[in-house]
């Protein structure tokens, strides 16, 4: 949400798609623990180069305004252009 802070995410396997909707609690395994909806919106596609480089604009309840999520080998990097 703030410039200059950078998150990294490792790459999971895909999801059910009612997995977007879900809150709960994971009891055992990997990830478990509570889960909740952080934020929720519409992206629009701003720029993408395959497996290197996203750019997209957020238009969430919290999440706005432009973020890059750039591929570094382990994962990816996200960050707020703008």
């Amino acid at each position: 949400m703030t410039r200059g802070v950078r998150r990294l995410g490792i790459p999971q396997p895909d999801h059910e798609l009612w997995y977007a909707d879900f809150e709960g609690v994971i009891k055992e395994g990997y990830g478990a623990g509570v889960v909740k909806i952080w934020d929720k919106g519409e992206f629009k596609l701003v720029e993408y180069e395959e497996g290197k480089k996203i750019i997209f604009h957020c238009m969430g309840s919290r999440l706005k305004g432009r973020y890059a999520m750039i591929n570094i080998g382990r994962g990816w990097l996200l960050f707020k252009i703008t």
